[in-house]
């Protein structure tokens, strides 16, 4: 197992060992039927609430002894070594010290982690990014364009087809579009602090509580040339367009996984001022930059702290043509309408 994917490894292992023996899905089951969800919440998640649809994805040992065909076992397989060592694509269709797993961890099935196999339940569907319908394909390439600051693999790719059986495989057994809510969907955010995010608390948190992982200055914690915890912010890290760019989006991220075996442990307060205090530290150049930082912020930056001054030094977040390792090369996914043809109604 590479280093890269062994931390992650060991610091899930009793998660995901207790979620797939306590788990059942709330939906009106009595209580004799319904399996306690005690080892859950000693880690620090909320129980599920009656009606919520809680799915346990499958591991790679079930898929070991998954009676299905062995072609597609190996494909699956491949999708998932690309999810964990997504470096293995750098300079083809990565840009950034990132892997898959950084953001979505637990190999991609933590809960309040963005476990990525509720997306493969609920697309296609409309996503507001966008303006359109998108399809599971899109939605990866979305990830690269933005969360990997890279360039997709074409629909249909190899890697495409890998990755997107690995996200159907961890749903089996998942209802399709499934008609109630899904537990651990995303990084839902904590709820809003009694005092405004603050830099200088947020800082003071982060150093406290990151920086061992992610270092002082956000630069991630490297061994032998590979990385081990990932840069939260400059060249390494996201580009502006990132979903995890959005204040509320990181605060959610950073209370329901960090530190990382400890969910749960930072308080609203500190999960928002430390969002505030990574969110305001320069990445990569968002693809859909305009030339124009206000107009770019206007369009598409409603939840983010791009386009806004720093109160400390009046540094104009966004405000650069920097791109990252990517350089001139553009996700080509990145403003492709879709569905002109269709009518008004």
């Amino acid at each position: 197992m590479h280093k890269r994917t062994l931390v992650l490894a060991i610091a899930t292992t009793s998660l995901v060992a207790g979620l797939a023996m306590t788990a059942y899905a709330a939906n009106g089951e009595s209580e004799s039927e319904a399996m306690p969800y005690q080892n859950l919440t000693e880690l620090g998640y909320p129980a599920p609430q009656e009606g919520e649809l809680v799915h346990v994805p499958p591991t790679m040992e079930d898929l070991e002894a998954a009676d299905i065909h062995p072609e597609l076992k190996k494909v699956i397989r491949y999708g998932y070594e690309l999810f964990t060592d997504t470096q293995q694509l750098r300079n083809k269709y990565v840009y950034n010290d990132m892997n898959c797993s950084s953001c979505h961890l637990g190999e991609g099935r933590q809960p309040f982690s963005a476990p990525v196999w509720t997306a493969a339940v609920t697309l296609p569907d409309f996503r507001g990014k966008n303006q359109h319908v998108n399809s599971l394909e899109e939605r990866i390439a979305g990830c690269f364009a933005y969360s990997m600051n890279g360039v997709p693999p074409e629909y249909g790719s190899d890697e495409m087809l890998a990755l997107s059986a690995y996200h159907q495989w961890l749903a089996t057994g998942a209802p399709m579009y499934p008609d109630k809510p899904i537990y651990g969907r995303g990084f839902p955010a904590p709820d809003e602090p009694e005092q405004a995010p603050d830099y200088a608390r947020g800082e003071a948190a982060y150093q406290e509580n990151c920086a061992i992982c992610h270092q002082e200055d956000g630069s991630g914690h490297y061994e032998n040339g590979e990385y081990v915890f990932p840069a939260p912010w400059g060249d390494g890290s996201n580009n502006w367009g990132a979903g995890i760019a959005r204040l509320d989006t990181a605060a959610g991220f950073i209370q329901n996984n960090m530190p990382l075996g400890q969910p749960h442990s930072l308080s609203d307060q500190q999960a928002w001022d430390i969002a505030y205090y990574v969110s305001s530290q320069e990445r990569p150049q968002d693809p859909r930059y305009t030339g124009d930082v206000a107009e770019t912020a206007e369009r598409f930056h409603g939840r983010s702290l791009y386009g806004k001054a720093r109160e400390h030094d009046d540094h104009v977040l966004g405000n650069h043509d920097n791109f990252g390792d990517k350089g001139d090369a553009q996700p080509w996914n990145v403003g492709m309408p879709r569905f002109e043809n269709l009518s008004e109604d």
